[in-house]
């Protein structure tokens, strides 16, 4: 109470849970000196310690045994030294992406982000590397920091470059309390080409198509196991080269495309929620046909996919009401077919009651 103030550290209440488990306390800390506190006073008295921003994904990977204080990130908010000729900023990690974008965005730039998680903070992005639809053509959010300072898990203050600037984020153990980020022009247009895709078959062509056309993303919606999908891909840039580009993909994809300067309704959104079995796929873009099939085929029935037709990276959703032994045979059963296409499948999210019978992610899966 003495390092946060009265009305910024209390005891935990029925929304604070990690893993299904109501944590100790909450600590919501303003400065880095105060989170130093608070790490070193948890290190002293021997507890453990969970930094949260809007807690969209404080849930994924594997469970946590217990958590005694949770460390908010909400009060670690703000942005400075932002460099506009040098297109970079610094910026404290409980800053939420939405509010760092449309501060930016005032200066025609933005972070070539776009994390599906709606709330999510930078913080909780860049401990997950959390990427959207932009990862096709940029990369990872990881790849554009430049370099961290945050506090170690006994309460020391530290900074890290990293290897050719960038600082190692899977390895930091302790709470990042701010990132300089590398920054883009905001594109002066952005249109979408849309088509119908029945069956995960038809993809591969979609898609090469797709790519000779050098778009930002290619995503794919097969809501019922592909039946009745869209594949849609962004193009960006100045006006007149977006609107070519689009028009040229959907003359070439042929009738049925169309071009729209609106994304569809499930671009950038998860297709799972809480309640679901988040799995994801990651395996080449031609093979991704294949790999979609061998999980229709394990599950026995529609399932769910939404991402990254041009990655081969995609997240599928499967019901959370089933046993935690049916989900590993599932599981199971489509690695099998990935191993030999260099490909992989983690569980992301699951149910508290399914996270702990199941194995999932770790930290390292998500970089």
């Amino acid at each position: 109470m003495d390092i946060c103030g009265p009305d910024y550290a209390r005891a935990a209440r029925s929304i604070d849970t990690v893993s299904g488990r109501r944590v100790g306390h909450v600590a919501v800390p303003a400065t880095a000196r105060a989170v130093a506190d608070v790490l070193r006073l948890v290190a002293d008295e021997g507890l453990s310690a969970l930094p949260r921003g809007s807690g969209s994904k404080i849930d994924w990977g594997t469970p946590r045994a217990g958590v005694d204080v949770l460390i908010d990130t909400g009060r670690l908010s703000g942005m400075w030294n932002h460099d506009v000729e040098g297109a970079t900023a610094e910026v404290a990690t409980g800053t939420p992406v939405r509010a760092l974008q449309a501060a930016l965005a005032l200066q025609g730039q933005r972070l070539v982000a776009d994390p599906p998680s709606r709330a999510a903070t930078v913080g909780g992005m860049l401990t997950v590397n959390e990427s959207g639809p932009l990862r096709y053509r940029y990369g990872t959010p990881a790849e554009y920091v430049t370099s961290v300072a945050y506090i170690d898990r006994v309460g020391e203050a530290a900074s890290s470059d990293g290897e050719d600037g960038r600082p190692g984020l899977a390895e930091i153990d302790g709470v990042i309390t701010a990132a300089t980020l590398r920054l883009e022009p905001l594109p002066q247009a952005r249109r979408w080409v849309g088509v119908a895709v029945p069956t995960p078959m038809q993809l591969g062509k979609l898609v090469a198509a797709a790519d000779e056309a050098e778009p930002s993303a290619i995503e794919a919606d097969l809501p019922a196991g592909g039946q009745g999908g869209t594949l849609a891909v962004l193009f960006e840039g100045a006006e007149a080269s977006a609107v070519e580009r689009a028009e040229s993909l959907a003359a070439a994809w042929g009738s049925g495309a169309v071009v729209t300067p609106i994304a569809p309704p499930w671009w950038g959104v998860y297709p799972f929620r809480r309640d679901d079995v988040a799995l994801r796929l990651s395996v080449s873009a031609a093979d991704l046909p294949a790999a979609l099939y061998a999980l229709g085929d394990a599950v026995g029935g529609p399932v769910p996919v939404r991402g990254s037709a041009g990655l081969g990276s995609v997240h599928a959703v499967l019901p959370g009401s089933l046993p935690p032994t049916r989900i590993t045979e599932i599981v199971e059963s489509v690695r099998h077919v990935l191993l030999a296409r260099n490909g992989r499948a983690v569980v992301v999210a699951a149910p508290a009651e399914v996270a702990h019978e199941v194995e999932m992610a770790g930290r390292l899966d998500f970089f």
